[in-house]
């Protein structure tokens, strides 16, 4: 299949163009580098260096044909979607509009949306939380994400362009980077690699669901499968969880990062961050049906992986 990854220069995105390339498929990257990084970009993709309001990427659209669009593209710092709402509306909402247009236009057969189970369900919801629990987000980029999942059934009920929608729990691996707001994987390991104390908001003990890139490159890989069956339209596109099923806390984080690096300086306190949930946990059950994918790697041996990475890129 000739398949279409945007983001595919960033974090999760350069791993699935791995894989997809692996899975013996040809793959075109549409990546602003707003995030991403050239040096992330599989050789072996085609590449151009376009955002979702591009008007090129219409004419990318128009040459290629595409089977499958899947959309990593996205503003993805919690923090940063509170303090600027109109911003990551523009890339997160209407972003996803356009893309999904350009696939009805020109005929995509499928389009995979990487959505948010961090993000979406709302304070109070069962832990783990399945599919069909509140979704009610804390901030503005949950409600994006929300907002796009809406648009890609409305895509596929009236425009005939099948969807799938993953909702990642809180991913993380090497290529996350540190440098940003959002991936506390990812900063605490600069951090301790560094011998600087790490910073830990609030008090440590809330909780997320910490997914390995390459089990969500996996889920990926396998939506393709999925995505190919004829479904009736009326039933909306798959939504699934992709994640572990786990709470850890930050505070254990910390714990089970330390002994990884020789010890850790004692972490710095600071205030708890507007619009991040207390708990998250998400159950995937159903993608165990739908996909048969489950996590495989254990959080002290991707940790392990991570360090490694970082160790040879700082």
């Amino acid at each position: 299949m000739r398949i279409l990854v945007t983001g595919g220069a960033g974090f999760i995105g350069s791993h699935v163009v791995d894989a997809y390339l692996a899975a013996g498929h040809e793959v075109v990257v549409a990546d602003d580098l707003s995030n991403g990084h050239r040096s992330n970009v599989h050789p072996g993709a085609e590449f151009y260096p376009l955002g979702l309001h591009s008007p090129n990427l219409s004419e990318v659209f128009r040459r290629r044909g595409f089977d499958i669009v899947n959309h990593h593209a996205a503003q993805v710092d919690v923090r940063r979607s509170v303090a600027d709402p109109m911003a990551d509306a523009a890339v997160n909402i209407l972003g996803t509009i356009r893309l999904l247009e350009l696939c009805r236009r020109h005929g995509a057969r499928g389009f995979i949306f990487s959505s948010s189970g961090g993000a979406i369900y709302s304070e109070g919801a069962p832990i783990p939380s399945p599919e069909d629990a509140p979704a009610r987000p804390l901030s503005p980029y949950g409600i994006a994400k929300l907002a796009g999942e809406r648009y890609v059934d409305y895509y596929q009920s009236v425009h005939r362009v099948p969807g799938m929608i993953l909702r990642y729990a809180n991913v993380y691996g090497p290529r996350q980077d540190p440098n940003g707001e959002a991936g506390v994987v990812a900063i605490f390991c600069q951090r301790l690699l560094r011998g600087e104390a790490p910073i830990v908001y609030g008090d440590g003990e809330q909780t997320r669901d910490f997914v390995y890139v390459d089990d969500v490159t996996a889920a990926n890989v396998r939506a393709l499968e999925l995505l190919g069956r004829p479904a009736p339209a009326q039933n909306g596109p798959a939504i699934l969880n992709i994640g572990t099923g786990r709470e850890t806390t930050v505070n254990a984080l910390l714990r089970r990062l330390a002994p990884l690096v020789g010890g850790a300086p004692a972490p710095r306190q600071a205030p708890p961050r507007a619009g991040e949930q207390r708990r998250s946990a998400v159950n995937p059950a159903r993608a165990r049906l739908a996909l048969g994918w489950a996590a495989a790697v254990p959080l002290t041996e991707g940790l392990g992986r991570t360090l490694d990475w970082f160790k040879k890129s700082l």
